[in-house]
């Protein structure tokens, strides 16, 4: 089944399918307001991007490195859209809209990334491990779902804050137009489907079993291809997913490198000649200019070639994203592969594993231990109360709730239980998480 920009373009919203747009207020541009009006993009300030708890003003947080992959994805949006609307794909106008629906999902591809970064995730997920080995009654009891927090993904809890757990968990959370929402969706399928099939959309898991439903009207919605496996149902990735994680790739491999030439991880030299790897200047630089600034030059001139790359490979392979059978990332087919493997590999030599990175990484683990250690201990409290709040009001959980305001709402068993403990300490910024774990070891002051 060829997929349809008609469809593809939905701006119906989650929960809300008959939702009609106003004149001079599309959808995507409500999108795109309520994604950076909301709590859980405004913490991405204080979130890491590569190096956790670092005192620089300079460096890339989550939300710098949001709205750069939202101006990148908005590029590739007009540039693909266009070249649509010239070859007759398209009609003349929705070009707009699609640079407008990459945008807003561009701009919320990280919201639920944890504190910490990638390592964040990893220790969320060992620290899950640990609980199910250590408690084989609740391994039972929660079953193959045990994944969605061993395997912890952002970008699963991403698309449950956006359909779930904002604006007052009303019915669709946000309740972002179907496009948005599909265009966002990197791995759509569940945790007990990912990597049961060959398919880049497989290799992790984007939807937890709660929000599955969601997910299931929002690729009705846009015609998104639907598949089976023995693990379960998935669906082919939405067109414009494949530009979103375009302007990721791009923005992180990239500007990752700036910044390890800005904390002195990689001499400023090295980093202007990979960049120049990408794209040559074809004018000599301006005579004074510092070598920070001739990086930043090299920079903007890769970003626009990189684009320039993406765009192209997306109309070399537009058969096959447009039934559902690509399976690859743009940048890794594009004229800019070689270039882009280059600059993982000196990511993850040089950059990853610097010194005084390695040793927060360590840090954030045990902050993030301590917090999941001591929560869980409230849990197990409720739990014991029949899941009944107000039952621990006089006791010293009842002190821990409202010096965190950890919210309880929707949790009646187990599994609402580990989602709600999950929900709260990923939520957590770097340095709140850092404070809130010095408040439970009393350390004062």
């Amino acid at each position: 089944m060829k997929m349809e920009w008609q469809r593809l373009l939905n701006p119906g919203r989650l929960c809300r399918p008959d939702y009609k747009e106003t004149a001079g207020r599309p959808a995507y541009l409500q999108d795109y307001d309520r994604i950076l009006f909301s709590q859980p993009f405004r913490r991405l300030a204080q979130k890491t991007q590569v190096h956790p708890l670092v005192h620089h003003d300079h460096l890339h947080h989550r939300m710098i490195h949001s709205m750069e992959t939202a101006s990148v994805g908005r590029s590739l949006g007009i540039a693909v859209g266009q070249r649509l609307v010239d070859e007759a794909r398209l009609d003349d106008g929705q070009q707009h809209v699609i640079a407008g629906v990459v945008q807003a999902a561009c701009l919320m591809h990280d919201i639920g990334n944890p504190p910490f970064g990638h390592s964040g995730e990893a220790s969320i997920g060992e620290w899950f491990a640990g609980l199910f080995a250590g408690d084989p009654a609740l391994a039972a009891t929660i079953g193959a779902r045990q994944a969605e927090f061993t395997a912890f993904e952002g970008n699963a809890q991403g698309f449950r804050i956006a359909a779930s757990l904002e604006m007052g968990r009303r019915a669709g959370g946000m309740r972002l137009s179907y496009a948005t929402l599909g265009a966002f969706m990197k791995y759509p399928c569940t945790a007990v489907v990912s990597g049961s099939a060959a398919y880049v959309g497989l290799k992790k898991f984007g939807v937890c079993e709660s929000e599955e439903p969601l997910f299931a009207e929002t690729a009705a919605a846009l015609g998104l291809p639907q598949r089976m496996s023995g693990a379960g149902r998935w669906w082919a990735r939405h067109p414009l997913a494949f530009l979103v994680e375009a302007a990721d790739d791009i923005c992180y491999r990239i500007l990752d490198l700036e910044d390890a030439a800005t904390i002195g991880d990689l001499p400023t030299g090295r980093v202007i000649e990979i960049l120049e790897s990408i794209a040559a200047p074809d004018w000599p630089d301006a005579e004074g200019m510092t070598a920070h600034e001739i990086v930043a030059s090299r920079r903007a001139l890769a970003i626009g070639r990189a684009i320039d790359a993406a765009v192209d490979a997306f109309m070399d392979h537009y058969e096959a994203i447009m039934e559902g059978t690509f399976s690859d990332g743009l940048m890794e087919v594009s004229a800019k592969a070689g270039a882009f493997g280059e600059l993982k590999d000196i990511s993850n030599a040089r950059i990853f594993t610097a010194r005084r990175k390695t040793e927060l990484e360590i840090a954030g683990r045990q902050v993030l231990h301590d917090l999941l250690d001591h929560f869980h201990g409230l849990f197990e409290a409720l739990k014991a109360e029949g899941w009944e709040p107000e039952a621990l009001k006089s006791r010293y959980w009842g002190k821990l709730i409202r010096a965190t305001d950890i919210d309880l709402r929707g949790v009646v068993d187990d599994y609402t239980a580990l989602h709600a403990l999950a929900d709260f300490v990923s939520g957590m910024t770097d340095r709140y998480a850092v404070r809130t774990r010095d408040m439970i070891a009393g350390r004062v002051g």
